[in-house]
């Protein structure tokens, strides 16, 4: 059977399975990529291809366990009751100034170009927020994953990095400067869409100016297991935990491991206290790893049985010659079905080199091709195959399916103001 075909209907399929909630997204990723491997003829295969997948992302679940028991420690501790207050303070209980302060914070905290940080900081520190006023989560959700895109074009995100590297262009020259304008305007779209989403849910919760009262939502009891005492330890160490992440001073597993055993053993030094304080969080912690190693056995039969390369392949295979002069818009419309189905790796470093390639003899240059490719990403950041969205999801108590259909919309929109953006600037050219 055609392995492209396979590819699209085990995609389509586990999509369908989750959206309408037949499965969970565990059972789903575990369970449709074996049924159509074992389509596929990969027989024997199977195993070594779903050790392969896991392979690759354990990594990233050993960073994201840790992540969320050294940040729900700083939680626990405290660490951002300020920032909660500073924020109640400055929007009270308005929920017009709670959307967009989302919008603000998650543009501000995205700058250092990881997801999972960002969704880590944003959501720790909004939640409590959200709950007090009787938001709906998925707009913080929602409003954090396209902020986050829109910075992750700094030339230190992973897209940027990755294109640039894929096509051999300059980072900064080629890629990131032409794309300023695009950003701002895709900056701007976000933060009108906070402002629809504030003035929606001040009309749903009935919400009049004469409730503002700045800082009325502050709790004044302390939980017990707070520390505030610690403050200024606790802050000290997170910001040495941005500093090594951002200077590469270790692999990123090993510093968020270093870093909860610092935290854990400085606010509860007790073991009861320990053990206390990793149970409270061990349910997230269980739920997204599972979660990622499902991913990776999704990730690796796909790869292994070779669907994934033929799925490529047959939609640029699709384009018909007459589009030729037109590949840089095309790609920027494949960037959106594709990045959500593929991992930035296997987009960046298998598809869009074989489009660059293809555009070159039609006079396209390749950095032209890696600005366009780059539009997707707000979708991508929404893919069942990309870890901070499960991440995101536990730490909001949402479904992934919940969050797809409510945010998939306006990501889509989002990509189509930011490639509007590349074509009034000149940064993608309609034909070459």
């Amino acid at each position: 059977m055609n392995l492209a075909l396979l590819g699209f209907a085990t995609v389509a399929t586990f999509i369908a399975l989750i959206m309408t909630k037949r499965l969970s997204a565990v059972v789903a990723l575990i369970a449709v990529p074996i049924l159509f491997g074992l389509f596929a003829q990969a027989g024997d295969g199977l195993g070594e291809m779903v050790v392969d997948g896991i392979l690759q992302v354990a990594p990233i679940a050993l960073l994201l366990s840790f992540a969320i028991l050294f940040f729900g420690i700083m939680m626990d501790a405290g660490l951002f009751d300020p920032l909660v207050r500073r924020i109640l303070h400055v929007v009270g209980n308005d929920p017009l100034r709670i959307s967009i302060g989302t919008a603000a914070l998650s543009a501000f905290v995205s700058v250092d170009g990881d997801g999972t940080t960002t969704a880590l900081i944003v959501i720790t520190a909004l939640l409590p927020v959200y709950r007090s006023v009787g938001m709906n989560p998925l707009i913080l959700g929602t409003l954090l994953g396209l902020a986050n895109a829109v910075m992750n074009w700094v030339p230190w995100g992973g897209p940027s990095a990755r294109a640039a590297a894929a096509l051999n262009v300059d980072l900064v020259d080629d890629l990131f400067l032409p794309l300023l304008p695009a950003m701002a305007a895709g900056l701007a779209a976000t933060f009108a869409l906070a402002w629809r989403f504030g003035i929606s849910e001040r009309r749903r919760l009935g919400w009049t100016a004469a409730q503002m009262k700045a800082g009325a939502l502050v709790e004044t009891a302390s939980p017990p297991e707070r520390r505030p005492h610690l403050f200024w330890p606790n802050l000290l160490l997170t910001v040495g935990l941005m500093v090594g992440m951002f200077t590469g001073l270790a692999p990123l597993p090993v510093l968020m491991m270093g870093a909860f055993a610092i935290a854990v053993t400085m606010n509860y030094p007790g073991l009861q206290a320990q053990r206390e304080r990793i149970e409270a969080h061990a349910g997230n912690v269980v739920m997204v790893v599972v979660l990622i190693f499902a991913a990776g056995s999704l990730t690796g039969i796909l790869n292994g049985t070779g669907m994934l390369d033929a799925m490529a392949r047959s939609l640029v295979a699709a384009v018909p010659d007459a589009m030729g002069p037109y590949l840089a818009p095309v790609t920027a419309a494949l960037s959106l079905p594709l990045t959500f189905v593929m991992s930035n790796d296997a987009y960046y470093f298998g598809i869009v080199p074989v489009l660059a390639e293809t555009a070159s003899s039609f006079g396209i240059a390749p950095e032209v091709i890696a600005r366009a490719s780059m539009m997707g990403q707000p979708v991508h950041q929404l893919s069942p195959l990309l870890a901070p969205v499960y991440l995101a999801c536990g730490l909001l108590g949402l479904e992934v399916a919940d969050v797809q259909r409510f945010a998939l919309k306006y990501a889509a929109l989002l990509s189509l103001v930011l490639f509007a953006g590349t074509l009034a600037s000149g940064a993608i050219p309609l034909p070459a």
